[in-house]
């Protein structure tokens, strides 16, 4: 970023302006992969990974016919699971994380998804940033916040954090957001990531939010 990170009472000012105007540019809050329940959302998750959400909405119809339950995932034959998924990269691990994740479903909850971030952590293949999209976009609850490479990115840009490690990102937003934004905040910098503030080139110009960044004009 380039520039000293501001105090925790100033990031918390700032965070408090961006959040009504993030709110009115990205209103809706609905996760854009598909999905009927949790079992599906936390696959679908996990196969996100590195991947576009289209890309993985293209994967998932087929996959989610042919495996219902956890029990036909932990079941699954390896090379046919992963024929089925071998679009959205790294096929191989994401194959294995599913049918490890259902295998644990079917050993330790029988066979459901369970609610908690704690015990979500605690499936191959689902790490932080899927047990809060699944805890939150199934059950509507909240222990975190969502960091995925948006995120991390634009909170960064913002002053928010200047951390880089997710868990730490992820703090540092809990501290500066109150509870009731950490869900809504965190998804609509994952809209602005993918409308404005790219890697590479963001749109700096056209960001509706510049005056507010302390980045703007600054990456190249």
């Amino acid at each position: 970023m380039g520039k000293r990170l501001a105090s925790l009472a100033r990031r918390r000012e700032r965070a408090a302006r961006l959040a009504p105007r993030l709110a009115e540019l990205y209103p809706g809050l609905e996760i854009s992969l598909d999905w009927e329940n949790p079992l599906e959302l936390t696959v679908a998750t996990i196969l996100s990974a590195q991947c576009t959400d289209a890309r993985v909405n293209a994967v998932t119809p087929a996959l989610f016919a042919r495996y219902r339950t956890a029990e036909e995932y932990a079941d699954a034959e390896p090379e046919e699971l992963e024929e089925l998924i071998r679009s959205t990269g790294f096929f191989r691990n994401k194959a294995k994380h599913i049918r490890g994740m259902a295998a644990r479903l079917v050993a330790d909850y029988e066979g459901e998804v369970p609610r908690t971030v704690e015990e979500l952590t605690k499936l191959p293949g689902v790490a932080r940033k899927t047990a809060n999209v699944v805890q939150q976009n199934a059950f509507g609850e909240v222990e975190g916040v969502v960091v995925d490479t948006h995120v991390k990115r634009v909170a960064r840009r913002l002053g928010l954090t200047a951390a880089t490690a997710p868990e730490a990102v992820e703090l540092d937003l809990m501290k500066v957001l109150p509870r009731d934004q950490w869900h809504p905040f965190s998804w609509r910098l994952i809209q602005h990531g993918r409308a404005r503030c790219d890697a590479r080139k963001p749109d700096c110009e056209g960001c509706e939010i510049s005056d507010e960044c302390p980045s703007a004009f600054a990456v190249r």
